[in-house]
């Protein structure tokens, strides 16, 4: 894609690929050689003006589509997108080091879900419901601006994009800094696929400059934020003079709550994994692992044999291995954790602090296992984001549901062992999603959280009626 590297550098605004006003240039490092990998433009407060107004004069026409013709133009968006799945993944393991191998397999797929979760959605959305002598009518938002994450970026992406599209909205997307090249090709994609300028727009930045000027907009009307909590609240303030709404999938600290007879060569593996894949570098990672005292000894094993036969290694290589984590910042956060850990008196199975014995530089994480993790210690209560699996005993199921929900975050929680006593304990925890000897999210199903972990929901039905406006219709025949 000969005209990829001047994009890299611009903004997509009003179907054009347009220079920023103003901004400054910005490299991003790539966490596995500690060197300059891309280089972008943040962009400004000016950048962001120019995309709503762009958007504003879009939504006039495209709030006004079928369902017909935007089911057509999300099934134009998927066939594009798949051309570009290679590029995706290069570009993501370049940039915060997910391996090229994983990155195609599924970070460049959890994108594609997104737009096919959705299309599912609109294609039996009821846009008009009858109750009682109202009619129920839904809605475009209007603008939407997105703000989104490094670690699963398309992902991301997707579950915002799709259903602003599906719901006859235009949007303003800035992704994040440390991993921007995937949008970018993204951008080229919508682009390919004719959907009709100001539609969507991308601006670079970051978010004191860029993600504070579009959840502070008055000209958009949403805001739907992925990241850290402590960001999260940041927008939400932002957002709160011009009173828009605030769509926020937060942090996580999930557990993972082994039922007492479960056979755990079994149910484990498939459980842990949660915490290696993708470097540890997700919201709904399971990592506070809930074990009967009496079957711990146990776990630990299945557990330590899983994360010593977890290879680290270079991310532009293909492989099952996993590669660094993002950038420096998070490296010595991890590390501090890791080390919190040892000083608080837990038990250090496997791994610990300092780069793995096969790499020389880059922010590779030790696969890390912790035994007789308690309740009060930092790692028990911070988000790692990391390769760092936590064993906490218990003895009683009763004790073993309160630890699990003894934290400020109510994402995901994991149980492991037989689901229909596991039917039994799902609903008494506080989180927006159980899964049960799984770990990951069901295609479709509404993806958010309880408590500190956010407000709405993505995904299918309900994320299409989360980027929708409710209007009561009165005094009409039915």
């Amino acid at each position: 894609m000969s005209n990829f590297e001047t994009h890299l550098k611009q903004n997509y605004i009003g179907g054009q690929w347009v220079e920023s006003q103003g901004g400054k240039k910005h490299q991003v490092i790539s966490p596995s050689t500690e060197e300059a990998t891309t280089t972008i433009v943040l962009g400004t407060a000016a950048d962001v003006d120019a995309a709503v107004e762009a958007a504003k004069k879009a939504f006039v026409s495209f709030s006004q589509t079928s369902r017909e013709e935007r089911l057509e133009l999300l099934g134009r968006i998927v066939e594009e997108y798949k051309k570009r799945i290679p590029d995706l993944a290069k570009s993501m393991a370049a940039e915060m080091g997910a391996p090229v191998s994983f990155a195609a397999a599924a970070q460049a797929p959890a994108g594609l879900g997104g737009f096919l979760g959705t299309i599912a959605a609109l294609k039996d959305f009821q846009f008009k419901e009858q109750h009682g002598a109202n009619t129920v009518v839904y809605e475009p938002m209007g603008v939407v601006g997105m703000i989104t994450p490094w670690n699963w970026p398309l992902n991301q992406i997707a579950l915002k994009v799709a259903p602003a599209l599906a719901g006859g909205n235009c949007m303003v997307l800035k992704p994040s800094e440390e991993c921007p090249g995937n949008a970018t090709i993204f951008a080229e994609i919508l682009d390919a696929a004719g959907v009709p300028p100001g539609v969507f727009n991308l601006v670079q930045g970051d978010g004191p400059t860029v993600g504070n000027a579009i959840s502070s907009h008055p000209g958009i009307e949403m805001v739907s934020f992925t990241g850290s909590t402590r960001a999260g609240i940041l927008v939400a303030k932002a957002a709160a003079d011009t009173v828009k709404r605030v769509h926020q999938e937060l942090g996580g600290k999930s557990p993972n709550l082994v039922l007492p007879d479960a056979d755990l060569a079994a149910v484990l593996p498939p459980t842990v994994q949660g915490v290696l894949i993708n470097t540890g570098q997700s919201c709904i990672a399971p990592t506070r692992i809930l074990v009967q005292k009496e079957r711990e000894a146990e776990a630990i094993g299945v557990i330590k044999a899983m994360f010593d036969g977890t290879q680290v290694g270079d991310p532009m290589t293909e492989g099952g291995h996993i590669g660094p984590v993002v950038n420096k910042a998070q490296f010595d956060k991890i590390q501090g954790l890791i080390q919190s850990a040892i000083d608080e008196g837990a038990t250090l199975e496997t791994g610990g602090t300092g780069l793995p014995a096969n790499v020389n530089r880059g922010y590779y994480i030790k696969p890390t296992v912790f035994s007789g993790v308690t309740p009060s210690m930092r790692i028990a209560n911070e988000e790692v984001f990391g390769p760092v699996a936590t064993v906490m005993a218990y003895d009683t199921l009763d004790e073993a549901i309160a630890v699990a929900n003894d934290t400020e975050y109510g994402l995901s929680a994991v149980i492991s062992g037989d689901p229909t006593q596991a039917a039994a304990v799902a609903p008494k925890l506080r989180a927006g999603m159980v899964a049960v000897n799984n770990w990951g999210p069901a295609p479709g199903a509404p993806f958010g959280g309880y408590k500190a972990s956010g407000n709405g929901r993505e995904g299918g039905l309900f994320g299409l009626k989360d980027f929708m406006e409710i209007k009561a219709i009165s005094g009409i025949p039915a």
